[in-house]
């Protein structure tokens, strides 16, 4: 019995030990055998410190002491009172640990330098920077030594783009008129009326120099997201939750087209610039191009994997731009209905988007950052230099260069398009009555002329806004940081 017993015992597995486990215990071996005292630590070595400190006084004075070097070697044939005043002026600058490496150099010379046996203190010497006061007289090619101290780096002006200056806006007008959120805008070509669109399910069209109502279409059954007015035609294309987009002839106030194929609510709304073609983007995830005249689809532009919310259209290659909760940009070649480039620099949905009239540059706006980028290749050109850190539903930019970007929590910020700077930061206020949490801008855009901003808001108003004609640059100053850093993303 003992022995069947034992023999169990015997057969019981070895455990296997980790790599990493006899890696240490082979570390810890070699160590034993070629350093039996790792666990002290290393006597100091005079001769060492020697060498560093000799290093030190060359890298500091290393350009003065070869100057007067050079000077001895050409003054060898002198006299023994030209030496002498040799010695005298580089006294000053001969310290003591560096004489015996100067006099090797020197070996099979008959004349020597006589060191001064300690350096008292006494006036920053020509050529020598003063460390109480930074000032600096400068030495012919030594300015690459002294890169390491800040006190005497050079300082280097900021590349980048100083501001141009800009009045504040103001509030001058608030139109009251809509049963509903106001969720969309577009100005007329001629700059005499704009029309919004509103959750109460109606269009209305107003006089811009009054701000009086003239007309009212009804037709949709859910709110008006998108609006558009055509420049080269009497049109004018709304689009809503209601699947629906819609062509009214504006001489007969009536709907003539409409254009069926969006599977769920549509977003938004664009129109070609050059081209009888209609854009538009909604839910299900596509940016439909539709011809204005025979109500066809051309075009489904398919790629995004999400709602597809902000979409602008431009004459030349890339042609159709278009935002998505996705996070992404993508650019579309529109003769062969393909994705051309996609940007991935958005880390939360691109709700709005506005092109520069005149640069070929374009913004985007997400709660993470606003982006400017180039055109056609669509290359990243900087951030805003501010955060709003809201959701931004809409912004829009003049020819004068002045971006507005509208928050979900009422906020109104003015930038300087070229610089980014953040020239202003209003806030709406909510018409009374309504909620404190109704102070949410959907929609925003110029007026054509470009000195005239409206805005829709959720408190079912639509406020007018021009720049404050009494501010000056004095009353006014521009307080402009530039960023210390450059983002690349």
């Amino acid at each position: 019995m003992p022995g069947a017993m034992a023999a169990p015992a015997a057969m019981e597995p070895v455990e296997p030990q980790s790599l990493k486990k006899l890696s240490f215990k082979s570390l810890k071996r070699a160590l034993d055998l070629f350093s039996p005292a790792h666990g002290h630590s290393t006597p100091p070595d005079p001769e060492s410190k020697k060498i560093r400190i000799s290093y030190k006084v060359h890298a500091e004075y290393g350009s003065v002491m070869d100057l007067s070097i050079e000077q001895a070697q050409d003054r060898g044939g002198a006299g023994a009172q030209g030496k002498g005043d040799l010695v005298s002026t580089s006294t000053a600058l001969a310290l003591p640990g560096i004489q015996d490496s100067r006099n090797s150099q020197k070996e099979g010379s008959q004349s020597a330098i006589v060191t001064a046996p300690t350096m008292q203190p006494k006036g920053p010497e020509p050529g020598i920077p003063s460390r109480n006061t930074g000032a600096v007289v400068s030495i012919p090619g030594s300015s690459e030594r002294y890169q390491s101290t800040s006190a005497l780096m050079e300082r280097i002006p900021s590349r980048w783009p100083r501001p141009t200056w800009h009045p504040p806006w103001k509030n001058y007008r608030v139109i009251s008129g809509h049963l509903g959120w106001v969720r969309s805008i577009a100005f007329d070509p001629s700059n005499s009326w704009f029309c919004t669109g509103s959750a109460d399910r109606t269009i209305k069209i107003w006089d811009v120099a009054s701000g009086k109502l003239k007309l009212t279409l009804t037709g949709h059954i859910e709110q008006i997201r998108g609006l558009a007015v055509s420049q080269r035609h009497t049109y004018l294309f709304s689009a809503g939750d209601d699947k629906q987009v819609k062509c009214w002839d504006l001489e007969q106030n009536k709907v003539i087209r409409s254009y069926h194929g969006h599977l769920s609510g549509v977003y938004c709304l664009a129109l070609h610039p050059s081209l009888d073609i209609l854009l538009t983007g909604g839910r299900d995830s596509v940016c439909r191009v539709w011809d204005i005249r025979t109500k066809a689809m051309i075009f489904a532009l398919s790629g995004h994997d999400n709602t597809v919310c902000s979409v602008f259209a431009r004459p030349t290659d890339p042609q159709v731009v278009t935002g998505s909760h996705d996070t992404t940009i993508k650019f579309w070649d529109l003769a062969a209905g393909k994705s051309m480039l996609t940007l991935t620099h958005h880390k939360k949905s691109v709700r709005a988007m506005a092109f520069h009239p005149k640069e070929q540059t374009f913004t985007s706006a997400s709660a993470d950052n606003i982006k400017k980028f180039g055109l056609p290749r669509g290359e990243f050109l900087h951030n805003m230099l501010s955060q709003q850190k809201t959701i931004i539903n809409s912004m829009a930019v003049n020819e004068d260069g002045v971006l507005a970007t509208a928050g979900d929590n009422g906020s109104l910020w003015f930038w300087d398009w070229k610089s980014g700077h953040n020239f202003q930061q209003a806030q709406t206020i909510v018409q009374p009555g309504s909620l404190d949490s109704e102070a949410c801008i959907y929609a925003l855009s110029y007026d054509i002329s470009g000195s005239r901003l409206v805005t829709c808001e959720a408190d079912k108003t639509i406020k007018m806004w021009k720049e404050d004609p009494t501010a000056t640059p004095e009353t006014h100053p521009l307080n402009f940081k530039p960023p210390k850093e450059f983002r690349r993303y």
